[in-house]
């Protein structure tokens, strides 16, 4: 019987990457938006009211959570790494956007993206293609991916995942895709039985496989790629829901992640957490456990709030 032996999620984009690079690569999120809606967005308030040495100390805290994640994959060696995140247009266009999706295809090619540079990686075709088949059968309208054009991966929600805590790792993966951008997109009590489904399909495999969980994206930001058609609040570009994402990581510290799963599409698109969607997936495949830790830190000048979170020990769970 497998399990999954344990558990991450982590915000991507901008909180893999050094504060010293956040002021340029803000400027180029802004020209998408510009490039988007047609008027150029005023920097956010809080901006200003950060120093780049300031936002190096505090951002201290999510390299050290994301070194510890690192660390521990390395340390327990697992057979697999599941990897759930959204794609922004990069392997999936307008021509064909699943709610859900998995890569049912062969070793693949990263592109690179941000700092994260070209590598390659392996895929667990059998644990995909069992996740694909049992979702199916439980009534789960999943997609299959069964190839990239030109054999490399693009969304970034993956690609800085797999560069930031596999670099060096052979071990094989599964990606799954949620929609997170294109609206309407799924509910995250949806996200939260996918998450329960996939505890399942591990278990029943012949193999006794150990398998641990990634969920790429967050928290709360509101950037050139945010829905700002379908969305109807009153925050503008570069704006933190930051009580918001301090209440969801409270919830998540006291074990109570489910409580998640009853946020609607409509709580994320308000506070701009639409990618939270592959931390509630995580949260129903490890259950009712509390974390090792959580880590948030929002920074204006890297147009988000960032978390981290780790659940490790679950072999004896």
């Amino acid at each position: 019987m497998g399990q999954i032996v344990a558990g991450y999620a982590t915000s991507h984009a901008f909180a893999l990457i050094e504060p010293e690079d956040w002021d340029a690569l803000r400027v180029g999120n802004r020209k998408h938006y510009t490039e988007r809606t047609g008027h150029v967005p005023p920097d956010n308030p809080g901006v200003a009211r950060e120093t780049l040495e300031g936002n190096k100390t505090r951002y201290q805290r999510i390299r050290s959570a994301h070194d510890t994640v690192r660390r521990h994959i390395k340390e327990i060696n697992p057979d697999v790494v599941i990897i759930a995140g959204d794609d922004q247009n990069e392997n999936l266009h307008v021509d064909n956007l699943p709610q859900f999706a998995v890569y049912v295809g062969g070793d693949y090619d990263t592109a690179k993206r941000f700092k994260s540079p070209e590598r390659h990686f392996r895929s667990h075709q059998p644990l995909a293609r069992d996740i694909l088949e049992t979702g199916v059968a439980r009534g789960f309208d999943l997609g299959s991916l069964g190839s990239f054009n030109n054999n490399r991966l693009v969304s970034h929600a993956h690609v800085q995942v797999l560069d930031a805590f596999l670099a060096d790792m052979p071990i094989p993966t599964v990606l799954l895709f949620v929609n997170a951008i294109h609206y309407p997109a799924t509910e995250p009590a949806r996200c939260y039985a996918l998450g329960q489904l996939l505890t399942d399909v591990v278990r029943v495999r012949p193999e006794q496989e150990r398998a641990v969980i990634i969920g790429s994206g967050g928290l709360s930001h509101f950037t050139a790629g945010y829905p700002w058609k379908s969305y109807k609040g009153s925050r503008t570009y570069g704006a933190i829901s930051e009580d918001f994402d301090r209440n969801l990581l409270a919830q998540i510290e006291a074990g109570d992640g489910r409580k998640l799963a009853e946020l609607s599409s409509f709580d994320l698109m308000e506070h701009g957490n639409i990618e939270l969607r592959s931390w509630v997936m995580v949260l129903g495949a490890l259950g009712k456990v509390r974390p090792d830790f959580t880590v948030y830190e929002p920074f204006y000048r890297g147009v988000m709030g960032m978390g981290v979170a780790m659940w490790s020990n679950l072999e004896a769970a």
